[in-house]
């Protein structure tokens, strides 16, 4: 795989919370110039960013961002509300809690009620993985599967540790 096909996959992504517009629309020029699958920004940006990209990338923004513990409801308003302003795609964190005291069928109806919020945008599902136990990464890999996101993710990138190869390949095989 060259290096344009590895960008070709990647959500070029700036969430820091001192963002401003301009670091935005440095991260958008990039994405434009070097073709990422999407940008990945604050929500507080996507109505402006997509007017300032048109159509010429994706915009991905992230909702229950980082934690992933607040209501479903909440979740769902902040991925409509960023449909409506121009999102393409969305990156919801679950709920952690729920993963540690086995609320499964909570996680994926959340999942779920989100993906339905996003009116038929790209969901992805960050789960966290350096919170999580194998057994864990391994039931979330079991439940996306069951629901109607799009993809698994495995870090915010705000935790104290981010995506490990080993995590790569628990994905793969499971």
């Amino acid at each position: 795989m060259n290096i344009n096909e590895i960008l070709s996959k990647v959500d070029h992504t700036l969430l820091s919370q001192d963002a401003t517009w301009q670091d935005i629309k440095e991260i958008i020029d990039d994405g434009i110039n070097f073709k990422t699958a999407s940008v990945c920004i604050p929500s507080c940006f996507i109505k402006q960013a997509k007017e300032y990209a048109k159509e010429k990338i994706k915009l991905c923004t992230v909702i229950g961002f980082p934690n992933g513990n607040a209501t479903t409801e909440s979740k769902c308003f902040e991925a409509e509300n960023a449909v409506k302003n121009g999102a393409d795609e969305i990156d919801m964190v679950i709920n952690i809690g729920f993963l540690k005291e086995k609320c499964y069928d909570q996680i994926l109806n959340e999942i779920n009620l989100v993906k339905n919020a996003c009116k038929g945008k790209l969901l992805k599902v960050i789960i966290e993985t350096c919170l999580l136990t194998k057994d864990e990464k391994i039931k979330m890999c079991e439940i996306i599967e069951q629901s109607q996101a799009d993809y698994i993710k495995t870090s915010t990138g705000f935790s104290f540790d981010g995506a490990k190869k080993e995590d790569i390949i628990l994905f793969l095989s499971t």
